[in-house]
């Protein structure tokens, strides 16, 4: 379940009682008159199956209730309640395959920023890779693919791509614009001082570092994989299944590949160096097709539920109302 908090004007209060009454998929409704002070108004609690949250949040998008007031979402574990039984349901489909739309757009968008922790941790997980490349050490390499960030911004750029919202795809492609190159620059500098310092050989070779010489060969393989893991990320990623995510983390080499470009680049094997920037670029690129052709056919499925919605409503004497996001 969701339990959604409404703040809204006294004089919307009706008709925002009115839209979660003729939906029986929600539950526990409560009315605490004049309890909001900032905005002024009342305070709207109800429960609503997961499956449906998305189809109800645009019934009241549409009577306006985020612009004068809010709408608070957060999601219910455990439920004792007979009522919430039979709301869950009275909803098509199973709780861990439904979108909450609302929420992902949230998530990506805080995860598309270009922060500090950001590329720290892009950095951190480069240099970690850049390690675990010289050891020859798959611990390190993993080690460092579960600390890299850059599956937010590709996440966002997918969910602008669907949602088509350019500001948003523009902050993802900024993060990952200056998140890598930033990251390469600061590895090459490491690996330089290693260089200089004795630290690493003065000669390194792709042909005795098995990491380094499957990194810098991208093939059919390669693709495939990254491919799987962007479906495989999203639909953690917008699902009650998030705990997956780790694994799709740990099987797409974008930040081993960009820690072997500046490894390649430091001993000035330009033909590493091109198969590295090869597979970065084409597991980013299988990443954001995978990631956009998942959310376009889960919009699909949201689509036909809200249409089979508002007709639900329609038959219940209620107006079916206008979908602003779908």
């Amino acid at each position: 379940m969701i339990h959604l908090r409404i703040v809204t004007p006294s004089r919307k209060a009706p008709l925002v009682l009115e839209a979660l009454e003729r939906c029986e998929t929600v539950s526990s409704i409560v009315r605490l008159t004049g309890a909001a002070l900032r905005p002024p108004g009342d305070v709207i609690l109800a429960d609503v199956a997961r499956e449906d949250a998305s189809v109800v949040l645009a019934d009241l998008r549409h009577l306006g209730i985020a612009d004068d007031g809010s709408i608070s979402i957060d999601p219910v574990d455990t439920v004792l309640s007979k009522a919430a039984d039979a709301a869950e349901r009275a909803a098509k489909g199973a709780p861990a395959d439904a979108v909450v739309w609302e929420d992902v757009t949230e998530r990506t968008s805080d995860e598309a920023a270009l922060s500090g922790v950001f590329l720290v941790f892009i950095v951190l997980a480069a240099l970690i890779a850049s390690v675990g490349i010289y050891l020859d050490s798959p611990i390190l390499v993993v080690g460092a693919m579960v600390v890299g960030p850059e599956f937010g911004p590709v996440a966002a750029f997918c969910v602008a791509t669907v949602e088509r919202r350019p500001g948003l795809a523009l902050r993802s492609a900024a993060a990952l614009a200056v998140g890598f190159p930033l990251a390469i620059g600061v590895t090459l500098l490491a690996s330089l001082a290693f260089k200089a310092t004795g630290v690493t050989p003065d000669h390194f070779g792709p042909a005795d570092h098995s990491l380094s010489r499957t990194i810098s060969r991208p093939d059919f393989f390669a693709f495939f994989v990254a491919f799987c893991a962007g479906v495989a990320g999203m639909l953690s990623l917008t699902t009650a299944k998030s705990g997956a995510l780790i694994g799709v983390l740990i099987s797409v080499t974008t930040i081993p590949a960009a820690a072997n470009v500046a490894v390649t680049i430091a001993y000035a094997d330009w033909h590493s160096f091109r198969g590295s920037i090869g597979q970065l670029g084409l597991n980013l690129g299988a990443l954001l097709v995978a990631g956009t052709m998942t959310l376009a056919a889960q919009r699909l499925g949201y689509r036909r539920r809200r249409r089979a919605h508002r007709r639900r409503t329609a038959l219940a004497g209620g107006p079916p109302g206008v979908d602003p996001g779908a």
